[in-house]
């Protein structure tokens, strides 16, 4: 007698074309952070012999040699923290839902610096000890004084640019 009851596959994980997606996902990864400028690159607190990947990366002038090396930063990229990575890279990407979010998030805080003052201030500096609590004040004082004289508004231009500065 045939039994024609099959026990179900058990799951072994992700399929074979799940990790070759997932690598070549890293590798794209990587390659965004190759060719990124390098102000933009120190934002972002990577293992050493990443970074160092990454230079030896850019130093390269053959396209097969640069392939190579950009696979193996992908390798790299697998012990990695690419959560944090891929997080500062989307509030960067302009059309990113992250990058919206962070934009709306200054705005606000900006707003609020200027209504309130010196309790929001504190507020600020308590989340972001790096901040220059007097550079803060200088710069709502600006921005108040060139709304009340229907000025444009190039102090709270100011304050928003600072306010990114020290958020990214």
């Amino acid at each position: 007698m045939i039994d024609t009851e099959i026990d179900p596959p058990e799951w072994d994980g992700p399929s074979k074309s799940q990790l070759k997606r997932d690598s070549q996902a890293l590798q794209d990864m990587g390659a965004q952070l190759v060719d990124m400028p390098e102000g933009k690159l120190q934002k972002f607190d990577l293992p050493e012999n990443l970074k160092e990947a990454i230079y030896e990366a850019r130093r390269l002038k053959s396209r097969e040699a640069k392939r190579r090396h950009l696979q193996y930063i992908g390798k790299l990229m697998r012990t990695a923290d690419t959560e944090f990575i891929t997080h500062t890279l989307e509030k960067m990407d302009h059309q990113s839902k992250t990058y919206r979010q962070h934009f709306a998030q200054l705005e606000n805080w900006r707003d609020r610096l200027i209504a309130q003052g010196s309790p929001v201030i504190e507020e600020f500096v308590q989340q972001h000890p790096e901040a220059d609590r007097q550079q803060l004040r200088n710069l709502q004082r600006q921005a108040n004084r060139e709304r009340e004289s229907k000025k444009p508004p190039a102090a709270a231009r100011k304050l928003f640019a600072y306010l990114r500065e020290i958020t990214e």
